[in-house]
């Protein structure tokens, strides 16, 4: 398995981002996540960098580490062919170290052009189209579609990169896993479900393509002070155990605290690692390793505690990690 680190655009700035990459690539973490949001889940995080500008930064002041979208919503608030454009530069820009996840979004996010929020249903057909033209203009040429909910005219990236940018989709369940596994590089979730990974692998077998990397998060809360972190982690994420399909309708911050407003403290405690403990957070990961995952990323809560984090990370985590998982 491969640990990662999740540059959270929710609860930092961009300048934050961009120095927190660098030190997540010094503290030992082997590829980087970057969440695309317009907005918070809630007020208290308080950020919502535009995250392709910090991502150019992030690849001129790492190396090594892999860079991805974590993951971008190719549907309504940008346009495939914007999203292609903006990958291949990426893909430039670090080396080829950088893999494109997309996923079918969230209302939080894409209410803000106006266009109202469809089905998951809808959601998926619109996915399938976006991948579909994201895959033509990776391929080179000039492209031109004409689908149920996009139309292309004329566009060509005129500048590529040397490797075909990776694209890892968002999957959540039975119709997403059979849209997306065969023809995805790599898969993404956000739950630990062997269920999940087995029909991933099913799916792609029935075409004859082998088995792909797995993406997931897991979200701790490093901090000396185990019941400070416990505090922190009931303001900031006590939205994160609702699961997706709840999340991706919420409008705004407003409506998720008020989805949250019964979680108490203790509920978050017990599902996510809070204080000082790398033999927690190794537990933790467990389930993610059990489920034939291959690549996990942390989530560390609470922006002004980073460095912190980080230090522990490269002195106790990750050590502790490879020698649990190697």
């Amino acid at each position: 398995m491969r640990f990662g680190y999740t540059l959270m655009t929710e609860q930092a700035g961009p300048k934050d981002l961009v120095r927190f990459a660098s030190a997540a690539e010094q503290a030992g973490f082997e590829f980087e996540v970057m969440s695309d949001h317009y907005f918070p889940w809630l007020d208290e995080q308080g950020h919502a960098p535009y995250a392709w500008s910090v991502l150019g930064a992030v690849s001129q002041v790492t190396e090594r580490v892999e860079l991805l979208s974590f993951v971008t919503c190719p549907l309504m608030r940008y346009h495939p062919a914007v999203v292609a454009q903006k990958a291949a530069t990426m893909s430039l820009l670090s080396g080829d170290r950088f893999i494109l996840g997309l996923g079918a979004g969230e209302n939080l996010n894409e209410h803000v052009v106006g266009r109202g929020w469809p089905s998951a249903n809808v959601r998926h057909e619109m996915l399938g189209e976006a991948v579909e033209i994201i895959g033509d203009l990776f391929d080179g040429g000039y492209v031109n579609y004409t689908g149920r909910h996009y139309q292309v005219d004329s566009a060509k990236l005129w500048d590529l990169p040397s490797r075909r940018t990776p694209v890892a989709v968002a999957v959540s369940g039975k119709q997403s896993v059979e849209r997306f596994a065969p023809v995805a590089d790599a898969m993404i979730s956000t739950e630990p479900e062997a269920a999940l990974c087995r029909a991933w692998d099913d799916e792609r077998a029935q075409v004859r393509e082998d088995s792909t990397r797995k993406f997931i998060q897991l979200p701790v809360c490093w901090d000396p002070d185990r019941e400070a972190a416990e505090r922190r982690a009931h303001e900031q994420f006590r939205w994160f155990g609702s699961g997706w399909k709840v999340n991706a309708e919420l409008p705004g911050t407003a409506a998720f605290a008020g989805a949250t407003q019964f979680v108490r403290q203790s509920d978050v405690a017990a599902s996510i690692p809070c204080g000082p403990d790398a033999d927690a957070i190794v537990q933790a990961a467990q389930p993610y390793v059990d489920a034939g995952y291959t690549d996990l990323a942390f989530i560390q809560i609470g922006g002004e505690h980073q460095d912190g984090f980080l230090s522990f990370a490269s002195d106790e985590l990750l050590p502790a990690l490879r020698k649990a998982y190697a």
